[in-house]
């Protein structure tokens, strides 16, 4: 039998062009054998049918399938979610969100939000986590909701799952006085849809296509949704990169004060956010 030191060296040899290789490796791994970083460097024999999984896992990643699918799981701001086929895997991007909402509203009781697309619930359950919330995650797609259901309940959260099209009216006329909005929507252009990476093509498009300029969402949502947030209300979107000035002027256009931009780790402006007047 091969020993999982000598497995790990032929999954880095299978992964050896991605640049993310070493790390992959090691979170298919950890998926199998436990959290543990020293288990790839182990003389420990690995028995035949753990061996062909972990390899096939490793050719299907080379490949290009995504391996937050192959494993079916996922960490998002520290908390666990499971993710496969028709759901949005959540990136470190969209922590920047999180971060800067959980920090503004820190301390205050009572709050009320919504998360729109909310996909696997990622912001949605970190927030309630983060705040103690009364919050709703809406989704339309009933496969991502299927996700959604499944991570409120794995991270305990009292989170409220709602299935539902964010830009239908009657939607928005559910809610009055929310303290916030918060949204990861669909902002891909049409030219980013023809030249996905590999692995990003195994995601819905419809989490992905945003309209052929990537801004039909940010429009919509803020005609709609501005008239349930309470004065003083916040509106806060994740963005693609190089979108800061058309989705800030929509909500400027829309009477929002203050409208302001965060970049995330890599320095590009990632989250925009504005208050209700």
């Amino acid at each position: 039998m091969v020993s999982r030191r000598e497995l790990f060296r032929d999954c880095m040899e299978i992964l050896k062009d991605r640049d993310s290789a070493q790390f992959d490796a090691r979170c298919i791994f950890e998926d199998v054998f436990g959290d543990d970083c020293i288990l790839h460097s182990s003389d420990e024999p690995v028995d035949e049918k753990t061996e062909s999984r972990i390899r096939g896992v490793a050719h299907r990643c080379a490949e290009g399938y995504p391996l937050q699918y192959l494993l079916g799981k996922w960490e998002f701001y520290g908390l666990p979610f499971v993710v496969g086929e028709g759901v949005l895997i959540p990136r470190q991007d969209t922590e920047t969100l999180v971060e800067f909402v959980a920090e503004y509203f820190k301390g205050r009781r009572g709050l009320r939000g919504v998360d729109l697309c909310a996909g696997s619930g990622c912001i949605g359950i970190a927030l309630e986590k983060q705040l103690g919330c009364d919050i709703t995650l809406i989704e339309k797609q009933s496969k991502a909701f299927r996700y959604l259901t499944k991570n409120i309940a794995l991270n305990k959260s009292r989170a409220k799952p709602m299935l539902a099209d964010v830009l239908l009216m009657q939607t928005a006329d559910e809610f009055h006085d929310l303290d916030f909005v918060v949204s990861n929507p669909p902002y891909l252009t049409g030219k980013d849809m023809k030249n996905l990476q590999k692995q990003v093509s195994f995601e819905p498009s419809e989490a992905l296509y945003g309209g052929e300029d990537g801004l039909d969402f940010y429009s919509e949502i803020t005609r709609l949704w501005e008239p349930s947030l309470r004065p003083g209300g916040m509106l806060c979107y994740e963005i693609g990169a190089g979108q800061e000035d058309d989705v800030s002027g929509a909500m400027i256009q829309l009477g929002f004060e203050n409208v302001r931009f965060i970049k995330d780790m890599c320095g590009i402006f990632r989250v925009v956010y504005g208050f209700k007047a």
